[in-house]
């Protein structure tokens, strides 16, 4: 749903035009909360709170019922502001088309810019190209490129589903939706949440400042192991992204 349509989504239902208040997400509601003033409020409270539950529920079963019978994916992150042409754009294409050739398939936040770049390379090697949106207030709707699209209200319900359904995480340069994805995946891993699980980031001048915080600063302080700065790996090319990612299959069948 994208063009001249001022429309959006909530959750899995396209909105056209004004219906509905685009700056109250859903997530919004959920963690804005204050306390009930008056006992009405705390009765409407606890009944609003019970069918949220019910709508929590809902989009982990269509979540897990879309994306049942996905094998061998791959989530790649990156900038929904990457421009169509543009140098990263065309990394993006390059990189699904690679991900797909090598028999994955690949799962993006299905939104624009690299997300969309990473879905249209992934349909041009014939790889399943999946899409997971999210409900924003600025959301722009799932990219024509997908064949699977879930949009989702909740962040956790949905960074649940990259988690359960990809062999590895890939993250392209972007912002703090990608970094949030990438120290979630980190962190599961540390952890030892998921195991066998490669974190891969795609270029090298890009992510330079922040993996050297991570291997130096966050080890010269004790905050991390030594080893958890090698819990990523970081590359510039497609090729290199594949090498990893078969050497991880490689590892799993292994087992």
């Amino acid at each position: 749903m994208t063009g001249a349509d001022p429309g959006r989504y909530v959750g899995p239902t396209w909105l056209s035009g004004a219906a509905g208040d685009p700056a109250v997400t859903s997530d919004r509601r959920l963690l804005n909360r204050r306390p009930p003033r008056s006992v009405d409020e705390l009765n409407q409270l606890k009944i609003d709170d019970s069918w949220r539950v019910l709508r929590i529920q809902s989009e982990f079963v269509a979540g897990f019922d879309a994306l049942l019978h996905l094998e061998d994916t791959v989530a790649v992150f990156g900038s929904a502001r990457t421009k169509l042409g543009s140098p990263e754009y065309d990394l993006g294409i390059d990189l699904g088309r690679a991900i797909g050739e090598a028999g994955y398939a690949v799962i993006t936040g299905g939104g624009p810019g690299s997300m969309e770049s990473v879905n249209r390379g992934a349909k041009q090697a014939g790889a399943l190209s999946v899409g997971l949106g999210i409900e924003l207030p600025h959301e722009q709707g799932l990219n024509p490129f997908l064949d699977i699209g879930v949009n989702f209200r909740y962040f956790f319900a949905r960074k649940m589903m990259f988690v359960k359904y990809s062999q590895a995480f890939v993250c392209l340069p972007g912002g703090f939706g990608t970094l949030d994805e990438l120290f979630e995946a980190m962190t599961l891993v540390q952890t030892e949440k998921i195991t066998l699980f490669p974190i891969v980031l795609v270029g090298r001048e890009f992510w330079a400042g922040l993996v050297d915080w991570i291997r130096l600063r966050l080890v010269d302080e004790g905050m991390i192991d030594p080893t958890d700065g090698q819990l990523i790996t970081v590359v510039d090319t497609p090729a290199e992204v594949v090498d990893v990612l078969e050497a991880a299959r490689a590892a799993r069948e292994e087992q």
